[in-house]
Formats: C-alpha cells, structure tokens, sequence
C-alpha cells in the first residue's frame, strides 16, 4: 500500500492488516497445537526490510510488518518451552510482480518506485536469492535475517 500517512485509506489498511497480521496469527494458532503434539518445529514469518526503516508513502505497508516482526519475536519466546522455533525473515526489494499488486498504487507509480530503488544502488534480490537466504535461516533456527 503506497500512499502518505494522511490519506491512507482505513478500509484498505484493514485489508493490509488481514493479509499481513491477521493472517499469520490466525496459521500460528491453527499450527501450533499440532506442533505441540509433535514435540515441536518451526514457524517462519516473512516481515520486509521495509520494517526495519522508514520510507515515504509506505507507512501502512511497513506498519504491519513492523507488528508481524513484534508478534514473532514474542511468539519465539512464548513457545521456546514447547521447542517451537518462530522467526521472522526480512527480504529486501524482489523481482517479482509485487509492485504491480500494491493496494493503491497505479501499475507505473510501483514501478517508479522500483526504478527509483535501482537508481539509489538498491539490489533487487531474484525470488532464487531470497528462498537461499530463507533455507539458511531455516537451517539456522536465527531469530531474524536479512537478505
């Protein structure tokens, strides 16, 4: 969702908050019984570099990773005791088509956003780097990474 603070648009901000928030926490309560039962495993929520700083017109967007990073981390700790392992996973920018789907944003403003990005020296992963980087953590059991 691009769009500054004062115009962003409530409806469509819940929207963002059902996918980004919501939407984790409602798999996490579904899935952890079940890891209980086995004896533990692994929750991996994917949050953005986006919620490590802050960007003009990304607001809402970074706000609801910013929640998803928070929910995680105490998740972490909440089910260490159940050998459950939560973590959360920043990628940077991807090539994928995510410009294209963001709520509020016209087709050529996410891509001036991104060829903004390109002309700063931001590295724009492939979906091949990210899920590297993603099996890394995996295998490390990190609370957080970075791509």
């Amino acid at each position: 969702m691009m769009s500054p603070v004062e115009n962003i648009d409530i409806d469509k901000y819940k929207h963002i908050m059902n996918l980004n928030v919501y939407g984790p926490i409602y798999a996490m309560q579904l899935t952890i019984p079940k890891m209980r039962e086995y004896g533990g495993g692994m929750i991996l929520n994917i949050s953005s570099m986006v919620s490590k700083n802050y960007y003009p017109n990304l607001a809402a967007y970074a706000s609801t990773k910013y929640a998803l990073n928070a929910i995680s981390l105490t998740a972490r700790a909440e089910l260490e005791k159940d050998h459950i392992i939560v973590s959360v996973f920043h990628p940077k920018m991807t090539a994928t088509g995510f410009g294209k789907n963001s709520v509020g944003a016209s087709p050529e403003a996410a891509a001036a956003y991104a060829e903004r990005a390109r002309a700063r020296g931001m590295a724009v992963d492939t979906a091949e780097q990210v899920a590297d980087k993603v099996l890394e953590q995996i295998v490390s059991e990190a609370a957080e990474a970075n791509m």
